[in-house]
């Protein structure tokens, strides 16, 4: 039995094309850069970037494979969310912490995928940013900044909560 979305056509083909062609559409739609009322504009620039991504090899293989791990990272901040509604009390708002935590780990997770499926990771530089031999300086002096980022960052939160009238 073949599976119909496992062929080369489609998988290859079809799917990236719809894919980029509706994320492009729907940007150009909810940002009306080509003007308010202007699908028909936005349509034609939609097609002609996904049609030239389908052209390219290197770009559309690079979406055949990020697209599912992005697929991935969803289902597991959905979980996530799925578990934590479970424990969250009733008329559960979301803090302000999980926005952050959230970010940074979407972030995290973005910037390694592109790394990785762009085989910039495989490069010899990365490598020698992880050996020991070279990059002792730069982890310590990466490791300060961030303390200094941090404590400053701790530093500013706590000025503007102290800064504000109590009645306010």
């Amino acid at each position: 039995m073949v599976n119909f979305f496992a062929t080369t056509l489609v998988g290859h083909y079809i799917l990236p094309f719809l894919m980029v062609f509706v994320i492009v559409f729907a940007i150009l739609q909810k940002t009306k850069i080509l003007g308010d009322g202007k699908a028909q504009m936005d349509s034609l620039v939609a097609l002609g970037i996904a049609l030239l991504l389908i052209a390219t090899p290197v770009p559309r293989e690079f979406i055949v494979e990020f697209t599912p791990w992005v697929a991935v990272g969803i289902i597991v901040i959905l979980v996530f969310l799925l578990l934590y509604g479970f424990v969250a009390e009733e008329g559960w708002k979301q803090e302000k912490w999980i926005k952050v935590v959230f970010g940074i780990l979407a972030g995290i997770f973005v910037i390694a995928l592109v790394l990785y499926f762009s085989d910039f990771w495989k490069t010899d530089a990365i490598k020698a940013l992880f050996s020991m031999n070279d990059s002792g300086s730069l982890w310590s002096n990466v490791l300060l900044l961030l303390i200094v980022a941090g404590a400053l960052a701790v530093a500013l939160s706590s000025g503007n909560k102290a800064s504000k009238p109590a009645g306010k």
